[in-house]
């Protein structure tokens, strides 16, 4: 079970005499704040710690939560697909509290100038050690995209990120932009980096020749006595949504069958508490849920939900637990079992957000980071801008940082329309503050983040388009990829999201003027999941950015986010933009 009115009102009892109503923290210590936002009292005899998502943020940062985040079909008005006050109010977490600004958009600059930063290895790493201190055997599971995001991830091909999480005391983790790096390079760090010391998960990853695993599908361990499985789901995907060709020797899939199998299969050799360890994005590991039985939860991942509570999903089997840990090390899932007789007989969770003034540096953590920045931190540091409007990244259709993109390569490029990836990492940035090469990096560091520029007939955008909106708004979760809609530059349109697919989009527009299905217009982009940009050694999308940011006299205006004019689907509790 989740809270219990009693045991919220006393959290909130304790948050209050804390100072953490945003009014009132200033005047409380971070230690007197952390007392009454960390003291979790144990519970049960088996432990689950959960990050995912860190996107490679070793060092604390500002995250604005979605203010779009739109159900559809079954989904609508149900989690993960609420945001703002509605959110708060499903949570039962007040308003105006450090919690309810970890978890929302709501009054974000001022709350973020109050709470300060978010996340970072260093105090992470107290946050880690301060849970399993009196959870003995508790089990730290990363969900993925973990090894990229930033420019140390970039540059040191993921390296920053491994001895991080070693040293954070990862015991188990799958993937998903991990496989981004490329076959080689993953097989290196499981087998050289991780051996003995951390598993690889995946249950879902096989050779195409032969249908062999790749990775293992899943680990049994003891704790405190109680033998638990965990399970590997990579993003079933990844072939699609990024480069084929950097893992041309394997398929994925979500593989619902083969779930049921492993489960089976983890049972029979003992397993009491069976957990999954996933990159399916949210919609899909409650479908999952539905259809596999046997789990006890789903430790979510991918679409970057930062869920309060755990929804609880009936199936065949009885019951599963699925939560989702948000992302950029922003977050601490706990997730507590008590075993009783070979099966759970009742659990408590909760997601712990992770506030670097009130938690401090671990010391050997902080000392590693400073290490492994280094050699890199003159050309990170080096501003290139100040930005006078918030630059943000996370909704449904668009984010100010976003459209800070697209408005540099069509002018960079001279384009008619710009496209930029429909990517959910990404860190932000309040008024004032220096748009640094780091903070550039955060929002566009890939292994393929060539930039494009193409000639495309009308009825071609507006494909793209229908292509991205179905990947969104499917009604099936499993046709959904768990990426945000791509962002536009310089071209209009209305969206009705529970239209039929093909039939999403209309009255597009450039200038005033509706585009002719026909004529051909120069659209620049970046990130393709060709090879071809590769091979004809396109620029790198930061280095046109940057130009543009240098360009700017040393100021940048607040950005006029371009999102579609919605003609279906409101009202919706997913949206309060």
């Amino acid at each position: 079970m989740n809270l219990t009115k009693r045991e919220f009102m006393q959290v909130l009892g304790a948050a209050s005499a804390a100072g953490m109503g945003l009014g009132r923290f200033a005047d409380a210590s971070a230690q007197t704040a952390a007392d009454g936002l960390y003291d979790i009292p144990r519970f049960g005899n088996v432990s689950f710690l959960h990050i995912t998502d860190c996107h490679a943020q070793l060092k604390p940062i500002h995250f604005r939560e979605p203010s779009v985040n739109l159900g559809v079909g079954e989904m609508k008005g149900r989690l993960p697909h609420l945001v703002g006050e509605g959110l708060l109010k499903a949570a039962g977490v007040k308003g105006g509290t450090a919690e309810a600004h970890a978890l929302t958009y709501l009054d974000f600059e001022q709350a973020a100038q109050r709470y300060g930063k978010v996340g970072g290895f260093a105090h992470l790493a107290t946050l880690v050690k301060r849970i399993r201190a009196n959870r003995p055997g508790a089990l730290l599971l990363d969900g993925g995209d973990t090894w990229q995001g930033s420019g140390t991830a970039l540059w040191t091909k993921g390296q920053d990120m491994v001895d991080a999480c070693k040293l954070l005391g990862v015991d188990v983790m799958t993937g998903h932009w991990e496989f981004t790096l490329g076959m080689d390079r993953v097989k290196e760090i499981i087998e050289k980096d991780f051996a003995g010391k951390l598993d690889f998960v995946a249950q879902n990853v096989k050779t195409l020749d032969f249908g062999d695993p790749v990775f293992k599908p899943y680990v049994i361990k003891q704790m405190n006595g109680v033998p638990v499985a965990i399970i590997g789901q990579a993003f079933p995907y990844t072939p699609i949504a990024n480069p084929r060709y950097m893992v041309k020797d394997w398929e994925f899939g979500i593989q619902d069958e083969n779930m049921q199998k492993m489960v089976d299969e983890a049972r029979a050799k003992g397993a009491q508490v069976v957990v999954v360890i996933s990159h399916n994005g949210m919609d899909t590991d409650l479908k999952m849920a539905s259809r596999v039985r046997g789990i006890d939860a789903i430790l979510g991942g991918h679409t970057h939900d930062g869920m309060p509570v755990a929804s609880v999903i009936k199936n065949a089997g009885g019951q599963t637990l699925v939560t989702n840990a948000g992302s950029n090390s922003k977050f601490l899932g706990v997730l507590d079992f008590d075993v009783k007789n070979g099966k759970v007989a009742d659990y408590r969770y909760k997601l712990l957000p992770v506030f670097a003034n009130m938690l401090p540096a671990d010391k050997e953590m902080d000392a590693l980071i400073t290490k492994i920045r280094a050699p890199y931190e003159a050309k990170l540091s080096e501003q290139l801008a100040v930005t006078e409007g918030l630059l943000y990244r996370r909704g449904n259709f668009n984010g100010t940082g976003d459209q800070l993109i697209v408005d540099a390569l069509m002018e960079v490029q001279g384009a008619d329309l710009a496209f930029s990836p429909g990517f959910r990492w990404g860190t932000t940035l309040l008024p004032g503050q220096p748009i640094t090469r780091e903070w550039l990096l955060d929002m566009t560091a890939t292994t393929y983040s060539y930039a494009t520029l193409t000639d495309m007939k009308g009825d071609m955008i507006k494909t793209v388009l229908e292509d991205v909106a179905d990947n969104l708004f499917n009604p099936d979760p499993y046709y959904q990829q768990g990426g945000d809609m791509v962002r536009v530059g310089g071209l209009t349109y209305a969206c009705d999201p529970t239209a039929e697919m093909g039939k999403r989009i209309s009255d597009m527009r450039l200038k005033g003027q509706p585009i002719d299905a026909g004529k051909t217009y120069k659209v620049a982009g970046w990130a393709p999941v060709a090879e071809d940009a590769a091979k004809a050694s396109n620029p790198m999308v930061w280095d046109l950015v940057e130009k543009w940011l240098k360009s700017k006299g040393g100021k940048v205006s607040p950005r006029q986010l371009n999102t579609p004019k919605l003609t279906g689907g409101l009202p919706n509790p997913g949206y309060a933009a």
